[in-house]
């Protein structure tokens, strides 16, 4: 299967499109991965995205859709791949649609996970991140520590970083309603999206997009 991952900041996106992909055994292709890897294997896509991004800018849609489509022209990739994060805006997506038309291929679904706006601010306001150690996470409702601003596992201060601030997230939901969420209709014209909601455990999220995805009532 070939599939376009979308959803707000906070809805599960890099989770979900683990565990998709590992069920559908397809390659799962991050924008953030894409980066990784072609800078610190200095292609020239990756010289010109570092140039970008040292400078502060973003990186420019013909950068990020050269990256995508020399990733989905792998071998691992020849059976269906997971898009998450790309394409990020409709000039991203008509980018891809010609691309994958002139190799004779197309998508088979857009998978929009759907999260009410509050919800979003709350899961990802509600961060707290260890000082000593970024990999331990806590939340102020869903996983809280023993002790309010210590670390359970190595007793570090527990911290909000910027990124995690209502009012940066707000902002980053303005961006997504902006550049990225005009992307669902346009492939509600070709009929390819699906809606689930992404409230509940992970593992239920998953099986709802595992059952949309066979045709099954989510």
């Amino acid at each position: 299967m070939r599939i376009v991952l979308v959803g707000p900041p906070g809805a599960g996106k890099g989770t979900q499109a683990a565990f998709l992909a590992k069920n559908l055994s397809i390659p799962h292709i991050s924008t953030g991965d894409l980066f990784r890897a072609n800078i610190s294997q200095g292609t020239e896509l990756g010289k010109q995205a570092k140039a970008f991004m040292d400078a502060g800018n973003l990186v420019p849609d013909e950068v990020t859709i050269g990256m995508a489509k020399d990733r989905m022209a792998q071998p691992d990739a020849e059976g269906g791949f997971l898009l998450d994060g790309f394409p990020r805006n409709v000039s991203q997506a008509e980018a891809l649609d010609a691309s994958l038309k002139a190799d004779g291929q197309q998508l088979d679904a857009v998978l929009d996970l759907e999260v009410p706006e509050d919800e979003v601010v709350k899961r990802i306001a509600g961060r707290r991140i260890c000082r000593n150690d970024s990999s331990h996470v806590f939340h102020v409702t869903y996983s809280k520590p023993k002790t309010e601003g210590v670390c359970d596992v190595c007793g570090g201060e527990l911290y909000q970083r910027g990124d995690d601030k209502e009012e940066t997230v707000r902002k980053r939901l303005d961006v997504y309603h902006r550049e990225t969420e005009p992307i669902i209709d346009h492939y509600k014209t070709q009929g390819l999206v699906v809606t689930i909601s992404a409230l509940g455990k992970v593992d239920e999220v998953t099986k709802r997009a595992m059952d949309a995805l066979s045709g099954e009532d989510a």
